[in-house]
């Protein structure tokens, strides 16, 4: 059997590189791995290959960190290539020896901590004022604000958030059933100025049922389906370089919610919770807890410079 037929065969690919996508769940791995796969195949395509093997999966890899990619890009790349041998091997598309030598390929080592954008207090309340709070567009971003800073939500789930999920627990409102990555489902504590920002733009949207979250015309018109994520990604843009902080991305507020719970003196726990993170490691890297650098103790160190 020919083991190139997985690459050799667009038909063929084109089914098996959905078998991979089919096989996780978030939306952002979805697209990540599609990229990644598609990324190989252009690559394996410009040059003669030995075949789809543990060599040509090594010689990809060395492709990559010759191309000065981080080591967290690499390592998503490389877990799409490790699904791919799986899957063709599942398939009957790839000898089961090559798969396992292709599996046995080393990734790239995580180096140390990435210090991810935090807000302070005060500029999260500065994003929050950004959007025209007279125009049914501006009350919507803000709620969406509002949401990713005090709920600590991704942006795909800000996009498929329904008005299902925001019901009273416990005397409270909260965001309930809501399926996170891998498909893990949890309970987000909702806080009253986040339901007030909310109620300011679906009670004059009229908006009651189905999506929270609608597309808003150049009319100021409302429209009956739900956002894209991409939509969620790019509005925040021009509310992050008025509030003076450019670059921020949604994950940032993620993160700055984090942060902020733990300074206002939130468990560990509960903000684990919150995120929906697997492992509470994660969740200390979204707090940088692990390195304080507002309180670093180098700041100890009594040396001076003479100038």
């Amino acid at each position: 059997m020919n083991d190139l037929v997985v690459v050799e065969k667009i038909a063929g690919w084109e089914k098996l590189k959905a078998l991979v996508l089919d096989s996780v769940s978030s939306p952002i791995t979805k697209r990540v791995y599609n990229m990644a796969l598609e990324e190989f195949l252009v690559w394996f395509q410009q040059a003669p290959r030995p075949g789809f093997t543990k060599a040509t999966v090594s010689t990809w890899r060395v492709s990559l960190e010759a191309r000065g990619l981080g080591s967290s890009s690499i390592i998503i790349r490389m877990s799409a290539i490790r699904k791919l041998a799986a899957e063709a091997a599942d398939n009957g598309l790839l000898a089961p020896e090559l798969a396992a030598g292709i599996s046995r390929v080393k990734s790239a080592k995580s180096v140390g901590i990435r210090t991810g954008n935090w807000l302070s207090a005060r500029q999260a309340q500065s994003l929050l004022n950004a959007p025209d709070i007279t125009t049914l567009r501006g009350l919507r971003d803000r709620a969406i604000l509002a949401v990713l800073l005090g709920c600590g939500l991704r942006r795909s789930e800000v996009a498929a958030l329904t008005f299902e999920h925001i019901q009273q627990r416990d005397g409270r409102w909260c965001i309930v059933d809501l399926v996170g990555k891998h498909g893990r489902i949890r309970t987000a504590p909702m806080p009253t100025w986040v339901k007030v920002a909310i109620d300011a733009w679906t009670t004059p949207a009229l908006v009651a049922d189905d999506h929270v979250f609608r597309p808003v015309n150049r009319a100021g018109q409302v429209g009956g389906k739900g956002l894209g994520e991409k939509v969620v990604w790019h509005l925040i843009k021009p509310y992050a370089e008025e509030a003076g902080v450019p670059g921020i991305a949604p994950h940032d507020l993620r993160r700055t919610c984090a942060k902020l719970c733990r300074g206002a003196g939130g468990e560990l726990e509960q903000i684990q919770l919150l995120l929906g993170h697997a492992s509470v490691q994660t969740t200390e890297r979204y707090l940088g807890t692990k390195q304080d650098l507002v309180h670093a103790p180098n700041d100890s160190i009594k040396l001076r410079i003479a100038v």
